[in-house]
């Protein structure tokens, strides 16, 4: 296995945004880390990457086990030999991640020189390599262009090629298309997908985009309100969910032929960490509520149809 997360907790204080985590990825999956804004999935990608204290939080309990070594047991210093090098980070804003003073050759060549130590000749090589093979036209051009020269879905193919510059074998995207529109949308999720088989990577696709991860994800985990409510392989999962949450998420994939005015939506919000209530996360918005929810955590446990489910009144169930 890849990568293996058991129930992993965060802190930022008092405060526990994060609890119980637990879900694995191999090499040529992909998982799709799903759930509204809010529900801790971009938390999660940086527990795994170790970057927590970047925002003052920390692991409370559990680990992160890559390739079988116990992440969170690392010092930073042991830690960035992994960050680049093997575990990879595509983010959702690709202006955020460019330096605008920069040519773009020379952003992709420095991950290639500082993780594989190769020339400066050695390294753009790599770089008009890797141009090439995500289809960027003209690569040599493209390498001697500016960030603000190029369109929205070219600079997220040259965030990709950072990514890929260290040869990683796990690479962490966090909402890779939102800002793109939906034809550069499915060529960069078909890109990623093309990747990872062929490169036999590991991918954590972070996304609250259900009809994105019904297309490309082998298995998906749900979180909402910092806590697992189901994972499971894919196809099974959109077929037959068992969590009411997991239902409204697919509820609210568009559909044809749907008439106007009929999408669903979830009622309520995600809580906010500091106000996460007793039992159940969920229960204010799930119409399957009974007593027992209010007070009482459904813990995660194993499915016989595979998997693991967290809720006292499935789907399904009698």
């Amino acid at each position: 296995m890849l990568l293996s997360v058991r129930d992993l907790s965060v802190r930022f204080g008092q405060v526990e945004p994060l609890s119980g985590i637990s879900f694995d990825l191999d090499r040529g999956e992909i998982l799709g880390l799903v759930g509204e804004s809010g529900s801790g999935k971009s938390l999660t990608a940086m527990a795994v990457a170790g970057l927590l204290p970047l925002v003052s939080g920390r692991i409370a309990q559990g680990s992160v086990t890559f390739d079988g070594t116990d992440l969170t047991r690392l010092a930073e210093p042991e830690l960035r030999a992994y960050r680049g090098r093997r575990i990879a980070l595509v983010t959702q804003n690709p202006m955020t991640a460019l330096d605008p003073a920069q040519r773009i050759g020379e952003q992709i060549d420095v991950v290639a020189r500082l993780h594989l130590g190769q020339s400066r000749q050695g390294a753009r090589a790599t770089t008009i390599d890797l141009l090439t093979s995500l289809r960027i036209p003209e690569a040599a051009a493209i390498s001697d262009a500016y960030p603000h020269q190029l369109s929205g879905g070219m600079k997220q193919r040259i965030v990709i090629a950072m990514a890929l510059a260290g040869e990683p074998d796990l690479i962490i995207a966090d909402e890779p298309t939102t800002a793109l529109d939906v034809t550069v949308q499915a060529q960069i999720i078909h890109l990623l997908g093309q990747l990872v088989r062929e490169r036999g990577l590991g991918l954590m696709l972070i996304t609250h985009d259900m009809g994105v991860v019904a297309q490309v994800c082998d298995r998906v985990a749900v979180l909402y309100a910092g806590r697992l409510a189901e994972t499971r392989e894919a196809a099974p999962l959109f077929a037959e969910p068992r969590h009411p949450y997991t239902a409204a998420l697919i509820g609210c994939i568009p559909r044809e032929g749907m008439a106007p005015g009929s999408l669903a939506g979830i009622p309520g919000a995600v809580p906010s960490a500091a106000a996460y209530s007793a039992g159940c996360r969920f229960h204010a918005r799930c119409a399957r509520m009974q007593e027992r929810c209010r007070t009482e955590v459904p813990l995660p446990a194993l499915r016989p149809e595979g998997g693991a489910l967290a809720c006292h009144h499935p789907l399904g169930a009698p």
